[in-house]
This record gives C-alpha cells, sequence and structure tokens, in this order.
C-alpha cells in the first residue's frame, strides 16, 4: 500500500469511526506525513505496512534530533499508535510495530489558573454599556461557571441551554454530549444577554440555534475569544498569560480546593481519563503547601 492511499484511509477512519473533529484529523494526519518524510528519506523507502519497530524508533530520534520537544514526540507518537491501530484493524498488517515504542518522558506542567479575586476583576472591567458587553460577560461567566473548553462554548446551542434546572448540554471532543451543571451567576448573565442583546441581532442563516453571535449573527471564533479575554487581562492589568483555559482551569482547581469529588470533575470537565484530571490534586497540593508557608508559625 501506498502512503497516500493509507493516510487517506486513516483519515476516513477517525472521521467515521471515531468521530473526530477536523481539527483532530488534520493533526493526526500531520503526525503521519512526518513518518512519511521520515520514510522517504531512508536508503531503502519504507512502505507504511513494512515499517518495523526499529523504523519507528530511529524515526523517534529524528524527530528528537529536529528539536521536538518531548510533549510534541508524545503527540507524534500517539498519531502513529492510532495508524497501526487503523492498519491492524483494515488487516493491512498482521502485527502491530507500535505496540512497544515508549513515550519520551514528560514533565507534566501544571496549568496556569485564576485567583476567584482575579475572575471578579476581569468581569467587572467588561464595558457593559457596549452592545458586546453583555455578551462578553454571559461568556466569561459561563466559561468559569461550567469548565467548558472553548470549542464547546463557540458550539453551545440555545436549545440545549436547560437553565431552568440549571444545566446546559455540551458537545464534546469526540462529539460526545454530557450535562454539565451552571451556576446562577453564569444563568443570570445568559439570561440578561439572550434576552437583551442577541434577540435584536440579525442571525445569518443557519446559526439560528447558536447561542454567542458575532455582530453580524455568525458565531463566534475562537480567536475572537481569546483577543477579548486579553484586552480584559491589560485593562487590569494582570501580568499572567491567560486564554479562555485558563478559566476552565481555575473551574477545575477551585472545585478540588474547595473538596469538591475527583470524580464529579471529571464528568463536568468531559475528560475520558480520571488520570487527566488528576493534576487538580497537584495543584491542590500546591495551595496547601502555598497555604502553610504563609500562615503556620513554625514555617
Amino acid at each position: 500500500m501506498d502512503w497516500h492511499s493509507a493516510i487517506k484511509g486513516f483519515q476516513a477512519y477517525l472521521k467515521l469511526e471515531k468521530s473526530l473533529a477536523d481539527n483532530s484529523v488534520e493533526a493526526y494526519s500531520r503526525d503521519i506525513e512526518k513518518l512519511y518524510q521520515f520514510s522517504e528519506i531512508q536508503a531503502i523507502k519504507l512502505k507504511p505496512e513494512s515499517i518495523t519497530l526499529g523504523d519507528l524508533r530511529q524515526f523517534i530520534n529524528w524527530v528528537n534530533e529536529l528539536g521536538m520537544i518531548p510533549s510534541s514526540q508524545a503527540r507524534i507518537l500517539s498519531g502513529i499508535k492510532a495508524f497501526y491501530k487503523y492498519m491492524l484493524m483494515e488487516d493491512i498488517i498482521k502485527n502491530d510495530p507500535s505496540e512497544l515504542l515508549e513515550s519520551p518522558k514528560i514533565q507534566r506542567k501544571l496549568p496556569d489558573t485564576l485567583s476567584y479575586e482575579d475572575i471578579n476583576k476581569l468581569i467587572a472591567a467588561i464595558d457593559l454599556s457596549k452592545p458586546e458587553g453583555p455578551r462578553n460577560k454571559a461568556i466569561l461567566e459561563t466559561l468559569y461557571g461550567s469548565g467548558l473548553r472553548v470549542s464547546e462554548l463557540t458550539e453551545l446551542k440555545l436549545s440545549n441551554l436547560y437553565l431552568d434546572i440549571e444545566f446546559i448540554k455540551v458537545t464534546g471532543k469526540g462529539n460526545k454530549e454530557r450535562l454539565v451543571p451552571i451556576g446562577a451567576e453564569a444563568i443570570k448573565a445568559l439570561q440578561i444577554y439572550t434576552a437583551s442583546l442577541r434577540v435584536h441581532i440579525p442571525i445569518k442563516k443557519g446559526e439560528e440555534d447558536i447561542v454567542f453571535l458575532n455582530r453580524r449573527g455568525a458565531r463566534l471564533s475562537r480567536q475572537m475569544i481569546f483577543l477579548m479575554i486579553q484586552s480584559l487581562a491589560q485593562t487590569v492589568g494582570l501580568k499572567k498569560t491567560i486564554s479562555p483555559h485558563t478559566f476552565r482551569h481555575s473551574f477545575a482547581t477551585h472545585l478540588v480546593e474547595g473538596g469538591a469529588d475527583l470524580r464529579a470533575v471529571q464528568e463536568m470537565l468531559g475528560h475520558e481519563s480520571i488520570t487527566t484530571t488528576e493534576i487538580y490534586t497537584h495543584l491542590d497540593r500546591e495551595y496547601l503547601k502555598s497555604t502553610i508557608s504563609q500562615f503556620h508559625p513554625r514555617s
């Protein structure tokens, strides 16, 4: 099998079988394209089905020499493993050469978070007299009040708001749906935005059910939300580099610090594995350590 056919089949598998979003399919495809580039520079050109564990180890050394950081190498490795899982399922290969391929050791970086005071400052800095003010407040309250990913926020639908019972339905990674509780402040901000601002926007065809719209009636881009948050951070003099994801991290951290059950936080965040959520227990330990350092007389 040639590489182009293999990659095309892999893309179809990711879309149809795994229901991955276009961005994820593109990312996986780029990883396999790198393996294809590596195969092309070998003395004997390698076909997808003829690659061995030794070849894959040489490939990982090659990307390491290119200067890729361990986290990027680990992501590429994940793509390769998914590719050979597909090849195995399709009976193109009999043995998976990536099965014994080791991941590079990654030091887990704790995500940046905001204090409750910082979040209040950012929300208070929104100019509610401007047409986009109520919308921007509803965005920040929803990000912090429900821990949504920015892509989940931009795709949020009016028909999935169950504000009377304090829940919203969210479509996450892999088109998996989950119900997420939403707090009183976020509910209030959403009701004000939808009733006072959104009803007056001429809505673009196909966007009628999308919650957050720009003034032309189209859904917001992730970049627009990122720039709005950056602007607010500058307004209040916040020195941290923050993004929409910082609100998600803050949501989870404040829940864990307050004693929330880790499984409940996992469900709300839409994490497949509890291991992903466990990073917030590390954050909690750092918080406890700093509390002892600051307040304990023997510290």
